[in-house]
């Protein structure tokens, strides 16, 4: 294998691998930039993945390859369902943040299997037959060098979660919503003083975080897992956290290391067939996405400054 071919095959891999976490952590941005922990972002996904998965099953034959773009847009919405949990728990009723997650992570695989169990009598959907795959960029491809290496096999939702990461950075950093987002994230007191509604910019991050969550899990469902069960999504949502926490709670630097543990995810999968490190057991790559997550959250977690009122409940003053 000549080093085009091995670039290729990890660039292209890596980028299908990252794509769900990179909307999932943008995800998990806008709600913790609010002021509000997001720990169930692993649910989430679940849900989307569900909602994707199902979508695709029920209209591959009337939509065709449009199938899994709009399937994207029912995880959206399922996301977006699922996330009003978090929201209600932890704006309305203060509950604990981390405790109202992890009961949206404990929920989801239950619910959405259940869910499977009752329309398709099974624990598990069929395969879906319209899936996200690699295509080549017309014109592009055949640049000399880069083109047969960057855009021979290119994601195409990968390249639409990138931008999305550009106009997240631009959303929370150069316009007025962003600027009342991050100041409740920071200071609920002086935005409630300035005439700002805490509760509604808080519901806001979190709903956000509902549909970017959704995508990422319906994207994952659709080109990655290409059905739905229990064991459909392990652990990418808390991938994606990892990589907004290292990414400093910035988009750009959440991208940024969502393409990391994107890499670390492909390398399971092609790792094989790459010289060098076929030579590694199997198993050792297989764990190497979840040991560098815990690796990096505990190396950065405690040096990473979140925002200041990130899991504060806020109690409105009459």
């Amino acid at each position: 294998m000549d080093l085009q071919t091995i670039l290729q095959l990890v660039i292209s891999s890596t980028l299908v691998y990252s794509a769900p976490l990179i909307f999932t952590a943008l995800g998990g941005t806008f709600s913790e930039r609010s002021g509000i922990v997001n720990v169930g972002l692993e649910g989430i996904m679940v849900m989307g993945a569900f909602g994707g998965t199902v979508f695709n099953l029920t209209f591959a034959d009337t939509f065709g390859t449009a199938t899994p773009w709009l399937g994207l847009l029912a995880g959206a919405v399922i996301g977006l369902v699922f996330s009003v949990l978090h929201a209600v728990a932890t704006i309305n009723l203060r509950a604990d943040h981390i405790v109202s997650g992890t009961v949206l992570n404990l929920l989801a695989p239950a619910v959405g299997v259940y869910l499977i169990k009752v329309i398709y009598g099974k624990g598990q959907t069929d395969m879906i037959s319209e899936n996200f795959g690699n295509s080549a960029v017309p014109g592009l491809s055949k640049i000399p060098v880069i083109g047969p290496i960057l855009f021979a096999k290119l994601s195409y939702p990968a390249v639409v979660a990138i931008i999305v990461a550009i106009v997240a950075w631009w959303l929370l950093y150069k316009t007025r919503f962003g600027l009342r987002l991050r100041s409740v994230g920071e200071n609920p007191q002086a935005a409630d003083t300035l005439g700002l509604d805490v509760y509604k910019l808080r519901y806001a991050g979190v709903l956000i975080s509902g549909v970017l969550g959704g995508i990422g899990g319906a994207l994952f469902a659709q080109s990655i897992a290409g059905n739905f069960s229990s064991s459909t999504i392990v652990g990418q949502g808390y991938m994606s956290m990892a990589a907004m926490i290292f990414g400093r709670w910035n988009p750009i630097g959440a991208m940024l290391a969502a393409l990391f543990f994107g890499f670390s995810q492909s390398m399971a999968i092609v790792g094989g067939q790459l010289p060098g490190i076929k030579e590694i057991p199997s198993v050792y790559l297989q764990i190497a996405p979840y040991a560098i997550t815990i690796i990096v959250l505990v190396l950065f977690f405690a040096k990473s400054k979140a925002p200041a009122a990130d899991g504060v409940n806020y109690i409105k003053s009459v």
